[in-house]
């Protein structure tokens, strides 16, 4: 099996898209990508921007060669419902009806209305899929966070080949929840992808003590199962993330999406204060920019 990182936090956009290529098919998970409106009290620079078109233009690329897309929650980082490139495929999606926040379930309306006569939609909310030897599990929906944390709920998926596992584990941030933690160490995965916790928003809608339980969970983890994991997307926001995440990054196992493509990190939002020292923001040119998508 192999997983490639297309687009994530450290490689300059918000995202966690990956392709999976295993037993001769092509799965692309959240097939996505998306910039923070504001952060700092300014917009998006012009580099993020183009990072932001160039993550899009490979996505679509990728998507358009994929057999199986699949799609873990409705935020725009993760799926845009105005791409096309889901003609003729097997879309596995979050569903729509259950375990869904009000905002989530009006997107999920619109891309299912969107793609269901073009694609062959399954709702994949604690179901399982084989696609010869390649078989994917999705979890039972997990908050998007903290218990009780407003943003909703996600799916993690694990794609399974001749004993090989991969678990993508969406926005779990961390993960906080014992029973996302759970769940990934009943499936034993070889490699996790992983969504790191939101330091930047310590104090303010992630707590100390949300941070110590992710970390003691990721830790469990990676002793329980050995996984190699790609640790990337919220906790890259934060130029201090090594920091808040030592132990974890200590062990040796946990790597960027682009450290894990032997690449630097290039996490653009993080860094907006420096992209625009020197210049006068536009904030009146960002929203014009149609295929500028917010998570």
């Amino acid at each position: 099996m192999k997983v490639v990182p297309v687009a994530f936090d450290s490689l300059g956009v918000r995202s966690m898209a990956s392709l999976v290529e295993a037993g001769g098919k092509k799965v692309f998970i959240d097939p996505s990508a998306a910039l923070g409106p504001i952060r700092y009290g300014l917009p998006p620079a012009g580099v993020e921007l183009q990072a932001l078109d160039e993550a899009k233009k490979a996505i679509r690329e990728i998507a358009l060669q994929s057999d199986i897309l699949i799609v873990t929650h409705y935020h725009y980082d993760h799926h845009d419902s105005d791409e096309d490139f889901y003609k003729n495929k097997v879309v596995l999606a979050k569903s729509i009806s259950e375990n869904i926040n009000y905002s989530q379930k009006g997107r999920g309306g619109y891309f299912k209305k969107q793609v269901e006569n073009a694609c062959k939609l399954e709702f994949a909310d604690n179901k399982s899929f084989s696609f010869d030897d390649v078989k994917i599990t999705f979890s039972p929906p997990f908050p998007h966070g903290p218990e009780g944390i407003r943003l909703g709920f996600v799916l993690m998926c694990c794609i399974e080949c001749k004993k090989e596992k991969i678990l993508f584990a969406s926005d779990c941030q961390g993960p906080v929840s014992e029973q996302a933690r759970d769940w990934i160490i009943e499936r034993k995965p070889d490699l996790l992808v992983m969504d790191g916790p939101p330091t930047y928003l310590l104090g303010y809608k992630f707590s100390v003590q949300n941070l110590e339980k992710a970390k003691e969970n990721m830790l469990a983890i990676m002793k329980e199962t050995n996984a190699k994991v790609i640790l990337d997307h919220h906790l890259l926001r934060d130029l201090n993330y090594r920091k808040h995440y030592a132990e974890v990054f200590d062990t040796g196992k946990a790597f960027t999406a682009a450290e894990f493509l032997g690449k630097e990190n290039n996490m653009l939002e993080a860094h907006r204060k420096e992209l625009w020292k020197g210049k006068k923001p536009n904030y009146t040119m960002i929203p014009l920019k149609k295929d500028v998508k917010y998570d």
